[in-house]
């Protein structure tokens, strides 16, 4: 395999393998093959070649990537030469072609496809699947007027008809069938605890019974269908005091019916966590609150319960404690279980922290997160408002919160309505950021819990994890189109933080670009007001969507872009950039064909940059 996929490079380049086969160094290499990058793209921009516009443009693009990869500066940055792998190819070093992977030659396929003008990115992604299906794309610059308005309308409604099917293959919440079956899977919750609809419906009652410990795992077993490793998982996990836990609520959004994940792979990757995760955690359980510090939040807190990166906003976490545990928690380093006790900070802690905000008049915006602070009881969170209310210089609240989500029957009137009494018109905001992964999570029950806070004025607002689980075509969207259905709207794409531990759940950077280009881009205005966003480690978080926040400087060996993130306090203050070794784009496509994708409907990913 492995033969031919380099046979297959060099017929896509060959003037490239030429020089590279005829150089006797790589110093002579690079500066053949710099000459050569120039002089196509000078062909190019002098109108030979005859490319369609876009295609030009993407030609343009990868001669860019081509020439940040045989950089020498980028290999001194990078720690390694990618151009002195393809050289070596070229000289038929026999250990570099044992080294290199499959995922390496992909992306110079690619890449060179895209040099010459011959990544068809301009008949559009969803041309060949259209042509299937008998459909035909017309040159509406043919024809003109109403002939014009109509021939364009008759194929939108087909292009809507395709867009549509695949949004059908992730239902909401609220569809009427899954309503059933959670119903039922409620009822043997209920009927497993000797409980009634009157417990189900009190959020105490499943504080009490959240999934944690040993005994819970037993009653979990019997309650919903786990593989073999999901236990061996659990219980590392447990054994270890690592985070886990699950709300009998949230585990009624489970497919009981079977454990191969097939229609709720979503809902329990959330929660369950995987081998390579557990066996991480407990390796470094000693460690684990430095070793796992990905954001480095102990070098940005200036009081303890505060977290500060930028000028006018800082965390504030009075609450470091959930019911129930996303398994890729960027706090897994300081948390150790749902509700656990030692969560609770000392009221002298807290007041020492809300002095602090006093003190800080830039501090416009308070987000409280933590942990999840709406889990505090009502007169903790009253005495969190009348403290920052009484600050005329903080603006604007944000209570980030998961419990729309995982236990939704907190979200009581008597709470909505206590944090609604804080707004001031023209003074001070209020709103709430929670936490939706996917359309399956967006209930009758979350819809209730939204609409209670927006009968009191606070706007509710989501921040999405993009997980190698959230992230198959137009999966998003349909998480979109449920949330906005719900009342919340879109705010943030977060690409999935490069921690070590989690890296079941990553995705090519590349992937949140294609989405946010090719599917969201389909939606309405208001349905995709989220932007996409990298959390750059120790620095914050960086846009995705502009070349001039990063740059790609190489490619490995085993096919993982490089890139150098710069920080946002670029052009502020002398800060250095990030170097991000991402997931291969190979290696991401064939994870999801052992879901069941078809990767063919993925094969633009490669030219996103």
């Amino acid at each position: 395999m492995k033969n031919k996929l380099i046979e297959e490079l060099w017929r896509e380049n060959s003037e490239i393998m030429k020089i590279m086969k005829d150089s006797r160094s790589l110093q002579e290499a690079r500066q053949k093959v710099f000459e050569f990058s120039k002089d196509l793209e000078l062909q190019y921009r002098e109108g030979k070649g005859d490319l369609h516009k876009i295609e030009f443009a993407t030609a343009l693009e990868a001669i860019k990537v081509f020439n940040n990869l045989i950089s020498s500066r980028n290999e001194r940055i990078a720690g390694f030469s990618t151009l002195d792998y393809l050289w070596r190819l070229a000289q038929n070093d026999q250990k570099i072609k044992e080294e290199i992977s499959e995922d390496f030659l992909q992306e110079f396929i690619h890449l060179f496809k895209a040099m010459k003008g011959k990544a068809n990115i301009s008949a559009g992604w969803m041309k060949p699947l259209l042509g299937k299906e008998g459909i035909k794309i017309v040159d509406f610059a043919q024809i003109e007027g109403r002939k014009a308005g109509a021939s364009r309308s008759n194929y939108l409604d087909k292009l809507y008809e395709k867009v549509h099917n695949f949004i059908n293959r992730y239902p909401s919440g609220c569809d009427s069938q899954l309503v059933k079956e959670r119903e039922e899977n409620c009822q043997k919750i209920l009927d497993y605890f000797g409980a009634s609809l009157n417990d189900w419906n009190d959020y105490r009652w499943h504080l009490k019974h959240i999934f944690h410990n040993m005994r819970d795992l037993e009653n979990l077993k019997k309650l919903v269908p786990l593989t073999e490793e999901e236990i061996e998982a659990i219980e590392i996990a447990i054994e270890n005091k690592i985070p886990f836990g699950i709300t009998p609520y949230y585990l009624s959004l489970f497919d009981f019916s079977r454990s191969d994940r097939k229609y709720d792979y979503q809902v329990r990757s959330q929660v369950i966590p995987p081998m390579h995760y557990v066996k991480l955690m407990k390796e470094h359980r000693k460690d684990r609150s430095y070793y796992f510090d990905f954001m480095g939040e102990h070098d940005t807190s200036p009081e303890e319960l505060i977290t500060r990166r930028y000028p006018m906003i800082s965390i504030l976490k009075p609450y470091d404690t959930c019911p129930q545990i996303c398994v890729y928690c960027q706090r897994n380093w300081e948390i150790t279980g749902p509700m656990m006790p030692e969560g609770m900070p000392s009221k002298e802690s807290l007041d020492k922290a809300l002095d602090w905000f006093a003190e800080h008049t830039s501090m416009k915006d308070v987000l409280i997160t933590g942990g999840d602070p709406l889990a505090l009881n009502d007169e903790k969170i009253k005495y969190i408002m009348d403290r920052l209310c009484q600050m005329d210089h903080v603006i604007n609240i944000r209570w980030a919160s998961r419990t729309p989500v995982t236990l939704p029957m907190r979200i009581t009137d008597k709470l909505t309505k206590l944090i609604g009494s804080y707004l001031e018109p023209g003074k001070r905001n209020i709103c709430v950021v929670t936490h939706i992964e996917g359309a399956s999570e967006v209930t009758p029950e979350l819809a209730e819990a939204v609409m209670k806070f927006k009968r009191q004025g606070i706007y509710v607002y989501n921040q999405l994890v993009y997980t190698l689980e959230t992230s198959r075509r137009f999966q998003n969207v349909a998480a979109r189109i449920a949330m906005k259905k719900a009342g919340v709207d879109p705010y943030y794409t977060f690409y999935p933080k490069g921690k070590e531990e989690t890296k079941d759940y990553l995705v090519p950077v590349a992937r949140l670009w294609q989405e946010r280009k090719e599917e969201a881009r389909l939606l309405p205005g208001q349905f995709r007001t989220d932007e996409p966003v990298f959390n750059v480690p120790r620095l914050g978080k960086n846009h995705i969507r502009a070349w001039q926040d990063r740059e790609l400087i190489g490619l490995n060996k085993e096919g993982q872009r490089i890139y150098l993130w710069h920080p946002w306090e670029k052009g502020i203050a002398p800060v250095e950039p990030y170097l991000y070794k991402d997931l291969s784009i190979y290696k991401y496509l064939q994870e999801l064909a052992k879901r069941g994708e078809n990767i063919e409907e993925y094969k633009s990913i490669w030219y996103y940059y």
